[in-house]
């Protein structure tokens, strides 16, 4: 089994204003999100993971950690 990131999930990068969108290695997202935005647009937090993977995460954490279970 290999490690690199050809194997590994890619995640959905979004930029509303270059309107550009990429998919990185998950072990790189943070990295790549702060280089765009460093390099592009002066350091503010434009680029980001798309919305809609970013709620779909949240919720799956939140399942896991029993957060949305009636007390």
């Amino acid at each position: 089994m290999t490690t690199d990131d050809t194997d590994a999930p890619k995640v959905p990068i979004v930029c509303s204003a270059c309107e550009t969108t990429s998919r990185v290695p998950l072990s790189t997202v943070a990295d790549a999100v702060e280089r765009h935005n460093d390099q592009l647009h002066h350091g503010e937090d434009i680029a980001q993971v798309d919305p809609d993977i970013a709620d779909q995460i949240a919720d799956l954490v939140a399942t896991e950690l029993g957060l949305l279970e009636d007390p």
